[in-house]
């Protein structure tokens, strides 16, 4: 995860003027979601320019903060990506002006892996907007090149290569969806052996209880079955580690909050992500909803061999 980048709520402009809004600067790699993301956002709400010059983000910015006579806009995404290439140099620079300015603004940034982005623009026809005349996965190179500082500006970053186009939606939901100050979670399971995910937060280890794969009836199951999910969250301990980690969040809700961090992922790991990680994290984000947090519960690997 990058540096949180999030202030206070604007104080606003000059005497008489509507607060400055909202700023979201969505960015990442070419192919993981950033269409999707944009039409998540309009749709809950956010006023979203897509392919916008970084140089011109405190225009816009002090267009929306006009007089009682201009149209208010709270929350504005703006979409920057590769199609901009030499333009991200003063990103950075901009986002530190505004920031000066008591405007708040995040960056959101959408990765994927290699062969997930490939897979995406061979099913699209696609080019990459960096190909030109080489392979795509050159154009990728150079793109991650190209956005590593952006990356890490980040105040959350989402790697979109197990998630489809509707529960990336559901994640900008959960993340976008409301204007109160309040933490968003994601639970997320996971297997250890198809890698730690790169935006956990907080990574819980499950895999001291005993594996549902060997018992014979529960192994073709996963944890979102009953039975699974009775064996699983039976077991010596898993209610203590299901405390424990709701007790984490507990904890660090106010000290995220005030430091401007709004985003958490923790992530539960088994082995294969099918079984204990799965009834886990649903068991956990029960219990957060219970206690009125914004959760979204995400099972990255439970349909993976």
């Amino acid at each position: 995860m990058g540096d949180d980048r999030a202030v206070s709520r604007p104080a606003g402009g000059p005497a008489g003027a509507e607060p400055a809004p909202e700023v979201l600067i969505v960015t990442g790699l070419s192919g993981a979601g950033r269409t999707t993301v944009a039409r998540a956002l309009e749709d809950i709400g956010w006023f979203v320019i897509d392919n916008l010059p970084p140089s011109v983000l405190p225009r816009v910015v002090e267009e929306f903060t006009g007089d009682a006579g201009t149209p208010r806009v709270s929350r504005l995404a703006v979409v920057v990506d590769a199609r901009g290439q030499g333009l991200f140099g003063s990103l950075r620079e901009e986002i530190d002006a505004l920031t000066r300015r008591q405007v708040r603004v995040g960056v959101l940034f959408l990765e994927a892996t290699d062969p997930v982005l490939v897979r995406r623009f061979e099913s699209s026809r696609r080019p990459h907007p960096l190909q030109r005349s080489g392979r795509i996965l050159d154009a990728l190179r150079a793109e991650r090149r190209l956005l590593g500082d952006v990356r890490a500006m980040a105040e959350r970053v989402i790697d979109t290569s197990s998630l489809t186009a509707a529960e990336l939606r559901r994640v900008i939901e959960v993340a976008f969806g409301t204007e109160a100050e309040q933490l968003r979670v994601t639970i997320l399971s996971f297997g250890f052996k198809h890698g730690l995910p790169i935006d956990a937060d907080m990574v819980v280890d499950a895999r001291f209880l005993p594996n549902p794969f060997w018992v014979p009836e529960l192994s073709a199951q996963d944890g979102r079955d009953v039975p699974v999910r009775d064996y699983v969250l039976g077991q010596p301990g898993a209610a203590d580690l299901i405390d424990l980690s709701v007790a984490m969040i507990d904890l660090a809700e106010p000290g995220y909050l005030r430091e401007g961090k709004r985003f958490t992922t923790l992530a539960i790991g088994c082995t294969g992500g099918r079984h204990r990680s799965v009834a886990l994290a649903s068991r956990i984000g029960e219990q957060l909803r219970d206690r009125g947090m914004l959760v979204n519960v995400v099972h990255r690997d439970v349909l993976k061999d």
